[in-house]
């Protein structure tokens, strides 16, 4: 049993769309695979991360409530409507004499199900691996159903054709049921086209309400942390890069500072790809420009933690070791760094704050066009710093190692 157990990952427009419909059913005409898993399943973290919209729909604005519903559901149903887990491919060779391929499924029961796809070789690449050429053309393809299926009188039919001119796309229509006669029929196809026949007549379209309009993250945005009972373990909006920032109660703090954000991570990953050596949780609007971000800081490791506020972040994901940006460090043994990139090698300043370990301290990061300054606990620390890339960025929080630290009544204000 062969399953591809990562797989698609592409960008989820038509050709997404197209590259889905081709392996759902080439997964296994040419390789015998009779699962294929997408990653991933909805895209829901900022679009310019890498791999942004590379799930099967998009809901990426939580602050919204916006999502869309993308091609790639619906050729999705196209299959998972008309199958179950425990229905069994037939051993045919699905190959079509015009380029495209076909598979077929039963139940073990008398029902029938018959995925065709003919998608075009420019329409359905994938995001890897390299597609050699291939040729798709208009043929009339003729079916034969034997043993107990020759007794099927009709099948039902849905249908999709993506669009790639005017983005007039149908997805997923119901069309009239097809005749079968004495175990044949013969069906006219197209390219870049899918056609589920089926003995199931359970296949359904929903007409949803439509979503919330889409738009851009608050450019005024303020969290304090302050929730006894939070119903999940990380904070709206900051998605984490490197290491894990969770709602904390700080027990031994009977002032402002009970509810926190602490990063929770002390040793570094088994990782995939690579992890930065620092943590950081990004957050905002990647076309920001002129920002000032507040929070306040507490590094719970001594002689050497150190925490961070940044903006004009650039990257994550995978490629967060080479992430670039203003980041205004604090450590432990009371210095200070103005850095260009999270991995502190590009060097803007550096001189004495005065920080230490197990106090609170606000840190203000101001950036404007090609100048930035630093404040610390309300009073200027360092400023006319030269910034001349990234032009734009998300702001971010962090530690200079995998550490305890707390952050809290964070604040970003952007233009």
């Amino acid at each position: 049993k062969l399953w591809s157990s990562e797989d698609y990952s592409t960008f989820n427009d038509e050709v997404g769309a197209g590259c889905w419909a081709r392996i759902l059913n080439q997964n296994y005409v040419n390789g015998n695979m009779t699962s294929t898993i997408a990653w991933n399943l909805v895209a829901s973290y900022y679009e310019d991360l890498p791999f942004g919209r590379c799930g099967l729909m998009t809901a990426q604005e939580p602050w919204s409530g916006h999502y869309k519903v993308e091609a790639p559901i619906w050729i999705t149903a196209h299959t998972t409507q008309f199958t179950q887990p425990g229905w069994s491919y037939l051993q045919v060779d699905g190959h079509l004499e015009g380029g495209g391929s076909f598979v077929a499924l039963t139940d073990g029961l008398g029902n029938l199900t018959i995925i065709i796809e003919t998608m075009t070789h420019n329409h359905s690449q994938c995001i890897r691996p390299p597609l050699p050429h291939f040729n798709v053309s208009p043929q009339r393809a003729t079916f034969y159903l034997k043993g107990s299926f020759y007794l099927v009188e009709t099948l039902q039919v849905w249908y999709s054709r993506l669009d790639f001119e005017s983005a007039n796309s149908i997805l997923f229509k119901q069309l009239q049921p097809l005749d079968v006669w004495r175990g044949s029929f013969s069906i006219d196809l197209d390219v870049d086209e899918v056609y589920t026949l089926t003995t199931l007549k359970t296949g359904r379209k929903c007409s949803c309400p439509e979503p919330p309009p889409p738009q851009p993250f608050p450019s005024n945005y303020k969290d304090d942390f302050n929730i006894r009972n939070p119903p999940f373990s990380e904070a709206p909006n900051f998605a984490d890069q490197t290491g894990v920032f969770e709602y904390f109660i700080n027990g031994s703090d009977p002032g402002d500072h009970v509810f926190t954000l602490r990063q929770v991570v002390v040793q570094r990953p088994i990782t995939w790809v690579s992890d930065a050596d620092q943590t950081i949780s990004i957050i905002g609007n990647f076309h920001w420009v002129n920002l000032t971000v507040t929070c306040d800081i507490y590094i719970e490791k001594q002689d050497d933690g150190g925490v961070f506020i940044a903006g004009r972040v650039d990257n994550g994901g995978i490629y967060v070791r080479r992430t670039k940006g203003v980041f205004f460090w604090v450590y432990a043994d009371g210095t200070y760094r103005v850095t260009g990139d999270l991995a502190g090698e590009e060097v803007l300043m550096k001189g004495l704050s005065g920080v230490r370990a197990n106090a609170w301290h606000t840190l203000t990061l101001n950036i404007q066009g090609a100048s930035a300054s630093g404040l610390l606990n309300g009073y200027p620390l360092w400023e006319n710093v030269t910034i001349s890339k990234p032009s734009n960025g998300w702001a971010a929080i962090g530690t200079r190692s995998f550490e305890f630290a707390q952050f809290d009544n964070f604040h970003v204000e952007a233009s």
